[in-house]
């Protein structure tokens, strides 16, 4: 869809609102960009539909590769739980509530943030673009601020004992997570943790009154990235952990997953060492490490059936301490 044929077809009245714009000197993105408004024609609502539809395409999108590689057992190797691979019927589970999530808490909660970014001051519709060297500070800003949210999040739903048996014990039903499962999660807890998302975006634009929501896109799409990812289950010799020794990653979630107790954060693994909260994971590794260097003569198969008793006992000492954290919540609803 080129600029010249979409304006032309279409005698917008938004049109105006580029009438200062020498459209030939913009970037094929921000022309494609200005093209879009004018056909829709309403900047809430192509901005809205713009935001949706990308949260869906970059979601799901992103997801299929993992989908895909969860049915070849050539990857089984790098799976971290290779003993547990999702079926087809509990991703299918996973997708319905994910689903109803998006539509019922992330569709009005994604309409209703450009409107009330725009009074703050934040750009939508305007040209041109922000430049990488405006995104990337601005970008990395909100990963340091939903980490943080995220972990302290996380971190009270175990302390604050009710939160955790009455909403976050949904997200942890898949002791070995998969990519579908990042945003599978109670309600409550879509909005309360999407609200990390948004708020240092949101306080961001408050305070400097200089943000574009194409910079919210780039971070939507990355934090997509992030959290599909991390719920995949998948450590490769190329995945980012290893190239960036503080990225949490697979390796890092999937233990919070099958533990329970540890590994609060979600791209950064800084808060959890900083605050103890990595403590069993941490033995858990060094146990697996031991155990490896003590069995160097071991085959494929021996190693496998070590690496499987570990990683049962770390989930019994999970489920038992999830179980305890059910309890102590009955007795405080009763009381």
């Amino acid at each position: 869809m080129s600029f010249n044929a979409t304006a032309s077809g279409h005698l917008s009245s938004f049109r105006d609102a580029y009438a200062d714009t020498d459209i030939t000197a913009l970037n094929w993105l921000e022309q494609m960009w200005v093209a879009w408004y004018i056909w829709i024609d309403n900047p809430v609502i192509a901005t809205g539909l713009m935001s949706f539809l990308m949260h869906e395409l970059v979601y799901f999108g992103r997801c299929v590769p993992w989908i895909i590689i969860d049915a070849i057992p050539y990857f089984r190797q790098w799976k971290l739980q290779p003993t547990k691979v999702p079926t087809a019927a509990e991703q299918w589970e996973c997708t319905k509530q994910v689903l109803f999530s998006h539509f019922t808490i992330e569709l009005p909660t994604i309409w209703l943030f450009h409107p009330l970014a725009e009074s703050i001051g934040m750009s939508t519709y305007q040209v041109p673009l922000p430049p990488l060297k405006t995104v990337a500070p601005q970008v990395f800003f909100f990963f340091f601020f939903e980490d943080l949210f995220h972990w302290a999040g996380d971190s009270s739903r175990v302390t604050y004992r009710i939160l955790y048996k009455y909403i976050h014990k949904i997200h942890h039903k898949y002791s070995a997570p998969f990519g579908l499962a990042a945003e599978y999660a109670h309600p409550a807890e879509v909005l309360i943790l999407g609200t990390g998302t948004l708020l240092g975006p949101l306080s961001y634009c408050f305070l400097t009154q200089n943000f574009h929501i194409f910079t919210m896109y780039v971070w939507i799409v990355l934090r997509l990235f992030q959290a599909v990812d991390a719920h995949s289950g998948y450590d490769f010799p190329w995945s980012l952990q290893h190239i960036i020794p503080f990225w949490s990653g697979a390796e890092h979630h999937d233990f919070h997953h099958m533990s329970f107790t540890n590994n609060f954060s979600t791209s950064f693994r800084w808060w959890d060492r900083i605050f103890g909260t990595d403590t069993n994971y941490l033995k858990y590794r060094a146990r697996l490490q031991a155990a490896h260097a003590a069995n160097k003569k071991a085959t494929k198969e021996e190693r496998l059936e070590m690496e499987r008793k570990l990683m049962a006992q770390v989930e019994a000492e999970g489920i038992e301490a999830e179980a305890e954290v059910e309890r102590s919540a009955s007795k405080a609803k009763v009381a």
